[in-house]
């Protein structure tokens, strides 16, 4: 995690860059590639909370200091956000013991290709949601 000064700029490009994501999720899936639907939604939720640290002043490239950083800024009420979100992107164990993180990881470097049209369903409409979330915050910042 690095300070920088606060850069709009390049806060709304990862905004654009999620909802890119979110268009190739449905793409993908669609297409029967259903692996890079749970990758594309990953780094949906991802590229929108880097939106969120460019937009404070800060710059990430790991993916659980990007977590932590902004589950503490929703914490100490510098964007209004809820944890709920960010725990979604932490953890999906509504939906399996895995993470978010981790299903993104299983299925982009392992061999499986198809995966559980319900978990699928879950994690593209929470990333869609969350990402819509994330954009009302930022325009309130």
């Amino acid at each position: 995690m690095k300070k920088i000064k606060p850069n709009g700029k390049l806060s709304e490009e990862h905004i654009n860059k999620a909802k890119h994501n979110l268009k190739a999720a449905d793409y993908n899936i669609q297409g029967g590639f259903s692996d890079w639907g749970v990758s594309q939604s990953y780094y949906a939720m991802y590229h929108s909370l880097l939106s969120i640290l460019f937009k404070k002043g800060y710059e990430s490239k790991n993916h659980e200091c990007t977590i932590n950083a902004v589950e503490y800024l929703i914490e100490k009420g510098k964007i209004n956000l809820d944890l709920k979100d960010i725990a979604f992107i932490r953890t999906t164990e509504q939906m399996t013991p895995k993470d978010a993180k981790s299903l993104r990881e299983e299925f982009q470097y392992g061999t499986k290709t198809t995966v559980n049209e319900k978990l699928l369903k879950d994690l593209l409409d929470n990333a869609k949601k969350i990402v819509e979330k994330i954009e009302i915050a930022l325009n309130e910042l």
